[in-house]
Formats: structure tokens, sequence, C-alpha cells
């Protein structure tokens, strides 16, 4: 097989390799294989399309909505989201191939989408990456029954559905002590008007219920991280996986060009 040649811009991209692995000197064959992963790869980041490099866990069922959220972006003209897992692997032994892999994507895509569920696992460095420059600008963040404590607990149906997940999986109610307490919870909601109605709610809880997913949960340092997001408007919290095809709408559209490149002109 023919060695690859260095590709347009070696420079900048060896300048994020390096950085990637701490400076550490690289042998001839690891460069050779850096070049042939950026000469398939990258070239699709620095087309005409706009890119969407998409985070979360690659475990069932999990998976499962990163590509609820790959397919729902794919329809949109213009658009290239992927997930790193689909891309060719660097096949050194010696160096941390997440890391080289992760920096050159993270550094050349247009928009980097994180989708989390739990807090355990590789989405969770990777939340501890996008939530500082250089990816802060282009990040944003879509957390299953994420909503932010505050004291008044009731400030949007967010609030209510993840209260009412936690009242249906609390193992010392019984199901008419459930029931009567997420009946309380809706009409809290109202006097905080909130507009949510109890059929709405059961909507969610039944499905969670038959699937037996329990809400989600969080460190304190993933809720404060989320809500760095959620104060650049840039968080997106959801429930089912239906709410989350819909919230993705809610990312920049394949144009125009992203802010975070056009500041930088």
């Amino acid at each position: 097989m023919t060695d690859p040649s260095p590709p347009p811009g070696a420079a900048d991209i060896m300048t994020v390799v390096h950085e990637a692995v701490g400076g550490l000197e690289l042998e001839p064959a690891e460069k050779r294989d850096i070049w042939r992963f950026t000469q398939q790869e990258l070239p699709y980041l620095w087309s005409q399309r706009t890119s969407y490099f998409i985070l979360g866990s690659y475990r069932d069922p999990y998976i499962r909505r990163l590509r609820a959220v790959q397919n729902e972006l794919t329809k949109q003209l213009g658009a290239y989201p992927f997930i790193m897992g689909d891309l060719l692997e660097l096949p050194t032994d010696r160096l941390n191939t997440f890391d080289i892999m992760f920096a050159l994507l993270a550094t050349y895509s247009d928009y980097i989408v994180g989708v989390f569920e739990k807090e355990s696992g590789g989405e969770a460095p990777e939340l501890g990456e996008i939530d500082d420059p250089p990816y802060f600008a282009k990040s944003y963040v879509f957390p299953r029954d994420y909503a932010w404590v505050t004291d008044a607990k009731l400030e949007s149906e967010q609030h209510v559905i993840q209260a009412a997940l936690e009242l249906a999986f609390t193992d010392e109610l019984s199901a008419d002590a459930a029931h009567s307490k997420i009946e309380s919870l809706v009409e809290r909601a109202h006097d905080a008007g909130i507009n949510i109605t109890t059929d709405d709610v059961w909507d969610v809880l039944d499905d969670r219920l038959a699937d037996e997913e329990e809400p989600a949960t969080y460190s304190w340092v993933h809720l404060n991280k989320f809500r760095t997001f959620e104060l650049h408007d840039r968080c997106f919290p959801w429930t089912t996986e239906d709410e989350l095809r819909t919230v993705v709408e809610e990312l920049p559209s394949p144009t125009p060009r992203p802010e975070w490149e056009v500041s930088e002109d």
C-alpha cells in the first residue's frame, strides 16, 4: 500500500495531534496512520456540508438514541451527521487513539452534539471536553430527564416530568399513592403557571414504566455542566425518544455557517 502523503493543512493538523498526545514524539508509522485517517475522514468535514459530531454511549439501548439524532439530521439537505464509532479507527497501539480522533473530529466539525442519559461511561469525559474552549462555542447538549435544581422546584414542564418520574419509580410508594402524588404535583404545576395536564404526564410515565426505564441520574458535576449550556441556550432536555427527535430541530440548520466560525474570520 502506498504511504499517504501529508494532507492540506498538515501543520495545523499536527498541532491538534501533538496537543492531544501531550507533546509526545510520533513514530513514522504513527504519522502515516494519522495521515491515512485524515485523508479518509476529514474531507467530509471540509466539504460544503455542515458537519455534526454526535457524542454519547454506544451501548444498547443508548446507541438507538444516537441513531435517532443522526437520522433526524440526515433529513436536512446539506447536513453531515456522524458518530465516531462508524469511522476508520487508528491502528496504533502505543498512543491513545481516542484522544487523537476526538481532537481532530471536534476541531474540524461545525457542531458537536452530546446526547446524555447517565453519568458513567465514555460520554462522561466527552462532556468534560466540550464544556470548555475550544469546543464549547460549537457544542450542544441533550440530557435526558434533566432539570436544573432550584428552590422553586417547579419552573417548567421538564421539572414536572422529572418529579413525576421520581414518584413513579419510588419503590416505597404503592401505585395508588404514586397516582395521588402525581395528581397533586400537576395541580401545583398549574398553580405555578405551567401548562401541563395529568394525561401529558402519564403519556410519558406509561412508556417509561412499560420499558422499565428509570429516571436518568447525574452527579452534581454533570448538572452544573448542563446548567452552563442551559444558560447559553444550548441545552435541550428530553424524556422520550420522540421528544428527542423533536428537540433536534433546535440545532442550527446546515445554513448559514456556524457563529463560532464566522466570529473567527
